[in-house]
């Protein structure tokens, strides 16, 4: 699973078809979990970016990984997203 869409670096270069991909998810209580998001030019893997976040988790929903594409995809910032 993963996200491809535009990235607007800090340093002003845009990349049209970044990929997004999940890393190192770790689930810090039973309503928390934490997770790296790796940003890269495209699918070949060439890193850009990780950026860290932190969303609800619910111990008998989906799994974790989803849960934290599906929190990724609610924010703002990856309104545009879509899953690759």
């Amino acid at each position: 699973m993963a996200l491809q869409q535009k990235l607007n670096t800090t340093y002003g270069i845009e990349i049209p078809n970044a990929y997004f991909k999940i890393q190192n998810i770790i689930i810090k209580n039973k309503s928390n979990l934490e997770f790296n998001l790796n940003s890269y030019k495209d699918k070949s893997f060439q890193y850009i970016t990780i950026t860290e976040y932190s969303c609800d988790y619910d111990i008998n929903g989906e799994n974790p990984i989803k849960q934290a594409y599906l929190h990724l995809k609610s924010l703002p910032e990856f309104a545009d997203a879509v899953d690759c």
